[in-house]
């Protein structure tokens, strides 16, 4: 005799199994070509994501649900948590001129040709905005105290990106996956003996604060008196943090003061006769108008493509619908300067 339960699982078992191999769509390469860097999201941001990719048809969040805006956060845990982001962006920040000091070998040219690839590189495996911005400052962070030699940079981009895409993204690409996007340049091994060397050089501290961090918090308040969000205003604020990656100038300004400034030069575009900035985004920031002065020139450079000319990648992601074409939008050729004089 047995059970009910006993006769299911034999016949199951007697049963032939069928194995669906997964197919998985055939991706473009992306080839560098020849050379002359906050915490992971939350479960319920988690579920999220995975419900996207499951159903397509399901609303993607913008650019500023990643993080819970102040209002969804105990006040007495605001001030704290941004004091804490503060200190943290100035430890776990690069060299400033470490191309100057440390390298031999890579150039400011090299290391902009690297990242405008890497842009590409993102949007060919579909990746967050978080992880393009860690995997430029992990590769900062690593050239400011390793000399690396011109044919392994392209190597220390993509296992930075490899990286970041383990820290930041639910489905993150796989070894071979990198080791493909550069047209099999690099073996299997050598990017995971790269990754290694990568976290032993930075102490495994990988949860540094990047623009993105604060750009969040600045354009949540921006919007604050609005009834929805203005996603024009939100994706070009995100176009402007995402070109300060190719200067390396921007190197010298603290991430916080970028994310700052790119909010303060997207109102602008959209708005030249309003003031750009406000009392509540000084409140929250911690800045003037007269201390944003430097970076937000040098944003306004690379939007006129005054400085960085030649690296399409960026301008092209945001010449799209889904980014609401925020890269053809008109903008006055110079700031006046009483908007810089502090209110």
């Amino acid at each position: 005799m047995e059970t009910r339960a006993a006769a299911k699982r034999k016949a199951t078992a007697a049963a032939p199994m069928v194995v669906v191999e997964k197919q998985h769509p055939k991706r473009q390469r992306v080839v560098l070509g020849e050379l002359s860097n906050l915490p992971t999201a939350t479960q319920n941001q988690r579920k999220q994501k995975l419900q996207c990719r499951k159903n397509p048809n399901l609303k993607k969040p913008s650019p500023t649900e990643s993080i819970p805006s102040s209002s969804q956060i105990d006040q007495p845990y605001v001030s704290d948590i941004y004091e804490y982001l503060h200190d943290m962006e100035r430890k776990r920040r690069p060299m400033v001129d470490y191309i100057e000091k440390v390298q031999r070998e890579v150039t400011v040219i090299m290391r902009a040709i690297l990242v405008d690839w890497l842009v590409e590189v993102a949007e060919e495996y579909k990746l967050h905005s978080d992880t393009l911005h860690l995997s430029v400052s992990y590769i900062d962070r690593f050239l400011s105290v390793n000399p690396v030699s011109k044919s392994k940079l392209q190597l220390l981009g993509v296992s930075s990106m490899l990286i970041a895409a383990k820290y930041e993204e639910v489905d993150p690409p796989r070894v071979v996956a990198f080791c493909n996007i550069t047209d099999n340049t690099y073996h299997k091994k050598e990017v995971v003996k790269m990754e290694a060397d990568i976290l032993k050089s930075l102490k495994f501290e990988m949860g540094n604060p990047t623009v993105n961090t604060f750009l969040r918090r600045f354009i949540n308040v921006a919007c604050d008196n609005q009834k929805a969000s203005n996603l024009q205003f939100e994706f070009l604020s995100c176009y402007l943090a995402d070109l300060s990656l190719l200067d390396y100038d921007c190197l010298k300004i603290l991430p916080s003061i970028v994310a700052a400034s790119a909010v303060f030069l997207a109102r602008f575009i959209i708005a030249p006769e309003v003031h750009p900035w406000s009392s509540s985004l000084s409140g929250c920031s911690g800045y003037q108008p007269v201390e944003l002065k430097e970076c937000v020139l040098i944003l306004h450079d690379l939007y006129f493509s005054r400085k960085a000319a030649s690296f399409k990648a960026v301008r092209e992601k945001y010449k799209h619908h889904k980014f609401k074409f925020v890269a053809r939008l008109p903008s006055p050729p110079h700031i006046p300067r009483h908007y810089f004089e502090t209110q």
